[in-house]
């Protein structure tokens, strides 16, 4: 069994793959804090409620945003699992996909993961839309390779922000509101943020595929997804568990098991 290991900037999400099927994920806030210690008796607690022992886990592989954490995820692989994690962006680590950027370094472990599970999966030009912290997106060329994309703040991040400048304007979760022309300061704040958000979406994908020249598929992913694919026909698929597969991916590659 391999342990997959999705480091955000907000959330980390743990699952584990036997032969290629996910057996289970679990989710918590993400905290560099947090030793491997705290981490490892909250996680194996979940695993056993799903009759997976420690001792079954045989690898694991790491994607982080969060530098700081990276550390006390290899402890938790070694401490509680007796693996050495990989680590996507490590200088021996392959990547499963040409990167065709001025500065490849600079590209976040989530973006290269989605796009080589997104090219395996779907075979074609692609953009890929994580809505997570940020929102990012991300364009696949029809030969595979990663051509670079775009980082937008995050929903909620877009929010709060608005919430801190603005004295008079309260805290709101997001959600489709009922109608665009808002009667009340609350739905005001929807309708803007959650329109204008629509708005980015398309005018992107559409700008995107104009300077791409050639006709994509956009997938989305990220915990916020599935609330914007109904609301636009911008987006063809969802496909939640899309980083998740680009690690279990990853990881047999660079063990050579593919």
């Amino acid at each position: 069994m391999i342990l997959t290991i999705d480091s955000g900037n907000t959330n980390i999400v743990f699952a584990v793959y036997d032969d290629g099927k996910l057996l289970a994920t679990w989710r918590a806030a993400n905290d560099a804090r947090k030793t491997a210690d705290e981490f490892g008796i909250w996680l194996t607690q979940l695993m056993a409620l799903d009759d997976i022992k420690p001792s079954e886990i045989n690898g694991a592989i790491i994607a982080s945003v969060v530098p700081a954490i990276v550390h006390s995820l290899k402890r938790l692989c070694l401490r509680f699992f007796k693996v050495d994690a990989l680590v996507v962006g490590d200088p021996d680590f392959n990547p499963g996909i040409k990167i065709l950027l001025d500065t490849p370094e600079e590209l976040g472990a989530d973006r290269i993961v989605n796009a080589v599970a997104a090219y395996k999966t779907y075979g074609v030009a692609l953009i890929i839309i994580d809505f997570g912290t940020a929102t990012t997106f991300d364009v696949v060329t029809k030969e595979g390779g990663y051509a670079g994309g775009g980082i937008a703040p995050g929903i909620n991040l877009s929010l709060e922000a608005l919430h801190m400048a603005a004295a008079k304007l309260p805290r709101v979760a997001i959600e489709p509101p009922p109608q665009i022309i808002a009667t009340n300061t609350v739905s005001a704040i929807k309708s803007g943020v959650f329109w204008g958000y629509i708005g980015l979406i398309e005018g992107l994908v559409k700008r995107i595929q104009e300077e791409y020249g050639d006709k994509m598929t956009v997938i989305a992913t990220g915990g916020l997804a599935p609330l914007f694919k109904d609301h636009t026909d911008a987006i063809q698929h969802l496909d939640p568990d899309l980083t998740l597969r680009g690690l279990e991916y990853l990881y047999r590659l660079n063990t050579e098991k593919c």
